[in-house]
């Protein structure tokens, strides 16, 4: 429990529904939904799609989408609402550009899976109808968001990302939009509506795909009608591990769940809870974790059709293994790794209904404002979630028309004895793996509320760098620095999550939101 003498946040607590995300308004149209009798699928949707038009940065229509959604007394269902690269993606070509896919190219642009994936969960799962879901972002699209705080932040650093059609639709008159500035998309507003009156065909087919393939195609992509038409969602099952008693369930690959998983997996080799929260040692140990944990992801994680030996890799023979690698005294060299691209914006709705329906759904275009490109007429901002394969020949993850890429993105759940108890996220990249695992920790370890855990300081290594938020003591990062560790401060804060647990004493709900975010957690 927080000292109350000290600036914090305390968890929200509710009764009934409970929806955590980045943007206040978003949270609000989700628990509105709740409230006349929609359920999780129905409330995550619409703050979804909400959160597109209030941090297109991070988010869009253009974009991809995993799901993890448990219903009482069910098997948990996984979604990957991810697109594939377009059918005649010139390999050759991409190689002889350079080593990697370079970020702002139509090579890194692949097709969008969300919407499918939106349209999917509503079908099969939703209560209200994909309409009552999509109504509210229609209205906020026309009428506008004001930009938050954060977001105004992450619009002013990734401005000059933005090329061509794209900066007419993301900025205000050439510039990027400060704190409270609204932003509009009114033509997103005639998306959706086609989407309500057409379904999948309303994006995938007609004036929209068109739109986009011709937008892309102007600036030398590959995409044609047909791979926009090919654009399928697939229901999975989801990987598990245990950590100390609490289940950690993640969507399985092409998303990097098992990455958190046998990361955890090795930090339960150590006795953590002995130590302190935010000291030498236990940041020692979870760094080090995360480069073994991540060396692996790099050798295993990729499209489904080509992953192999994925129990090995969260196996608890493995994480034994890779945790005797660890040397508590001295930092090991970066192990490197061969996926290529990775940053930091992504969105993450977690939702709670009265009937303990909970939905951990992410929402990505990848890096801020995705490619930095958008469709000449409907301006739908296209992702670049296509720099995550390898040009490495042979390498599970090599780029390939018509396949997935490893994706960064992943929702996960909580689990004890079998029934789910909390849904949760840690967006930021690269960086969701280890921020599960440490969340996961933070509630098990220290016995932290769903606002601490999110609180807490993080650290991270990335290219052979330690990045440690300021929240850490001078001291620690000292001591790491003479165990061989390079310490940086990150120029952003690492990650932002969204956390709501079901009190297992009482059945209420218990939710956290990150302050790196302009979010909140809202219950009735």
């Amino acid at each position: 429990m927080r000292d109350f003498q000290f600036p914090g946040r305390s968890p929200v607590i509710s009764a009934n529904g409970m929806c955590a995300t980045s943007n206040p308004l978003a949270a609000k149209v989700a628990v509105e939904l709740l409230e006349r009798g929609g359920n999780a699928v129905d409330a995550a949707i619409a703050a979804a799609v909400i959160l597109g038009i209030s941090e297109p940065q991070s988010t869009g229509i253009g974009g991809d989408c995993f799901a993890l959604v448990s219903t009482p007394g069910e098997p948990v269902r996984a979604l990957n609402g991810s697109g594939r690269a377009p059918a005649g993606l010139d390999v050759a070509a991409l190689r002889a550009e350079g080593e990697t896919i370079a970020l702002g190219s139509t090579g890194a642009v692949t097709l969008p899976g969300a919407i499918d994936g939106f349209i999917t969960l509503s079908e099969a799962m939703g209560k209200l109808g994909l309409d009552a879901s999509l109504e509210p972002a229609i209205r906020y699209a026309e009428d506008g968001i004001p930009a938050g705080a954060r977001t105004a932040f992450d619009w002013a650093n990734n401005e000059a990302t933005l090329r061509g059609d794209a900066r007419t639709f993301y900025l205000n008159d050439g510039q990027p939009l400060k704190i409270g500035e609204k932003f509009r998309a009114p033509m997103q507003a005639d998306v959706l509506r086609r989407i309500i009156k057409e379904g999948r065909a309303g994006f995938y087919e007609g004036e929209v795909a068109e739109d986009m393939v011709a937008s892309l195609r102007a600036l030398g992509g590959a995409h044609t009608l047909a791979d926009f038409a090919a654009v399928k969602s697939d229901w999975t099952e989801p990987v598990s591990g245990s950590y100390r008693g609490m289940d950690l369930i993640e969507h399985p690959p092409n998303g990097q769940g098992a990455t958190a998983i046998l990361l955890a997996k090795i930090l339960a080799q150590f006795d953590i809870a002995s130590l302190d929260p935010t000291g030498v040692e236990r940041t020692h140990l979870q760094v080090e974790a995360a480069k073994l944990a991540y060396d692996a992801r790099d050798r295993f994680v990729a499209d489904p059709d080509h992953v192999s030996r994925l129990e090995h890799m969260i196996s608890d023979e493995t994480a034994k293994a890779l945790a005797a690698l660890i040397d508590p005294k001295r930092a090991l060299p970066d192990p490197g790794h061969a996926a290529e691209a990775v940053h930091r914006d992504t969105v993450l709705i977690t939702v709670i209904d009265k009937n303990r329906m909970a939905v951990s759904l992410i929402y990505s275009i990848f890096h801020a404002f995705g490619a930095g490109l958008a469709s000449a007429r409907f301006g739908i901002n296209f992702q670049n979630r296509g720099a995550g394969f390898t040009l490495e020949r042979g390498h599970p993850n090599e780029a390939a028309g018509g396949k997935r890429p490893m994706h960064t993105i992943i929702p996960a759940l909580f689990a004890r004895n079998g029934s789910v108890m909390g849904c949760f996220g840690v967006m930021g990249g690269q960086y969701q793996p280890s921020g599960h695992a440490q969340i996961t920790s933070n509630l098990v370890d220290f016995g932290m509320d769903p606002q601490e855990a999110l609180d807490a300081p993080r650290s991270f290594p990335e290219f052979g760098k330690l990045q440690m938020e300021r929240g850490y003591s001078h001291a620690t990062r000292a001591a790491l620095t003479d165990m061989g560790h390079d310490v940086v401060t990150p120029l952003a804060p690492l990650g932002g999550g969204q956390l709501i647990l079901i009190d297992e004493a009482t059945g209420a709900l218990v939710g956290g939101s990150d302050p790196r975010k302009d979010g909140c957690a809202l219950g009735y």
